[in-house]
């Protein structure tokens, strides 16, 4: 057959596609929960009352189902990232104010193998780059996530360190009736819903601050994949 320089162009193109699919497809997914210290699922007028007073801390945490990060498999294990700012998280600015300077700190999972645990550290500064300017320290702890996408109800725990417990939101949750997804997650992901955080605990050590922000509709439960 003879191949024309159409040809050879028309075929140049699809495999220069494919090669641009092959690099972005899914290398790694599985199931997230993030908590906030404010409300999420808000009226405007309640998030602007809380502007720059609340939602200064988060927990969020990643549990591998199934991939690799770096050529290595992460297959069942899971990872967290605590962060403690100067201003609300996720503020977009537009009245002044910014999360100004944000501390982090990383908990992998105990079961994690020495190469393993260098994965999940740079999965997550490759999620959330903007979270992890400053880590001031990385722990160990026993992880475990479960999420139920339909009840809206979620179990996780770092050990004593974090903890986050949701239940779906109810009609009752809306309390001015003109709620909306005011902030979106702070890491890109699947699926996501707003919960009601029933537990949203932190206890570890390294940012300087512990918290117990129970009962708000400050948390999200999710997928992700990369």
């Amino acid at each position: 057959m003879r191949i024309t320089l159409s040809t050879l162009a028309s075929t140049l193109a699809i495999v220069g596609l494919l090669s641009v699919q092959t690099l972005h497809a899914a290398q790694i997914e599985g199931e997230y929960i993030e908590a906030r210290t404010c409300d999420v699922y808000t009226g405007p007028c309640f998030a602007n009352a809380e502007m720059d007073l609340a939602g200064k801390e988060a927990v969020m945490a990643w549990k591998v189902d199934q991939g690799s990060w770096n050529s290595v498999t992460l297959d069942g294990l899971g990872v967290v990232l605590v962060v403690k700012s100067e201003g609300t998280l996720g503020d977009d600015g537009i009245f002044g104010m910014k999360a100004g300077k944000i501390k982090s700190v990383i908990v992998v999972d105990n079961r994690a193998t020495t190469e393993q645990r260098l994965a999940l550290i740079d999965f997550v500064k490759d999620s959330a780059q903007d979270l992890t300017t400053d880590v001031i320290d990385i722990q160990q702890a026993p992880i475990t996530l479960e999420n139920d996408h339909i009840s809206g109800k979620s179990k996780f725990s770092a050990g004593k360190i974090a903890k986050i417990e949701t239940r779906g939101m109810k009609k009752g949750d809306c309390v001015c009736t003109n709620e909306i997804i005011y902030y979106q997650p702070l890491t890109e992901v699947e699926n996501f819903s707003p919960a009601v955080a029933l537990k949203n605990i932190y206890q570890g050590d390294g940012l300087n601050a512990t918290w117990k922000n129970n009962g708000k509709r400050g948390a999200f439960i999710a997928t992700f994949r990369k």
